[in-house]
């Protein structure tokens, strides 16, 4: 992932990757013999918000902060070079799981139920701030992220891509 041509006085940067494609209700997902309703409401789910990203930083390495979805979350919210992590929603997805329950920091990627009768959309936005740092606190969400950028986004930039595991829709 790459950046340039950044606005004149940016001071920081934001990544956040979305899917607003997500069921409201879990009730049919990865359920056999079931669809996940195309009309049913969907939700913004946060697979990343990392902040803090310095504007001498073009870029991001493939995998530098994640692999795969780690069962439990990945151990702490630091990022590499003073950068860091807020918690994704995988968080809240497996509260009360057994088995993947925990906290879920950094970047875990697309999973969309196998089972869902839409495609969906990963929003991947990059977004340059008058700010050298945004006062959030340890365990911070994309929403409270959304909400203290606002007043000092310079500029932003998307990318969006799709992804299904439904192989009716392949």
């Amino acid at each position: 992932l790459a950046w340039q041509d950044l606005p004149a006085g940016t001071k920081s940067l934001v990544l956040v990757c979305h899917d607003p494609d997500v069921p409201t209700r879990p009730d049919d997902v990865n359920q056999e013999g079931r669809v996940v309703p195309s009309d049913l409401p969907r939700f913004d789910f946060f697979h990343w918000v990392l902040v803090d990203i310095p504007p001498s930083l073009d870029g991001l390495a493939e995998g530098a902060h994640s692999e795969s979805v780690t069962p439990r979350g990945k151990d702490g919210l630091e990022a590499p070079g003073g950068l860091r992590h807020g918690l994704n929603n995988y968080t809240d997805w497996f509260a009360g799981d057994p088995d993947m329950g925990g906290t879920y920091g950094g970047y875990d990627g697309p999973c969309p139920p196998w089972n869902d009768s839409i495609i969906h959309r990963y929003h991947l936005t990059v977004y340059a701030l008058s700010v050298p740092a945004l006062e959030l606190p340890e365990g911070f969400q994309g929403p409270a992220l959304l909400e203290a950028m606002e007043g000092h986004v310079l500029a932003s930039a998307r990318h969006t891509g799709t992804y299904t595991m439904n192989a009716a829709l392949r």
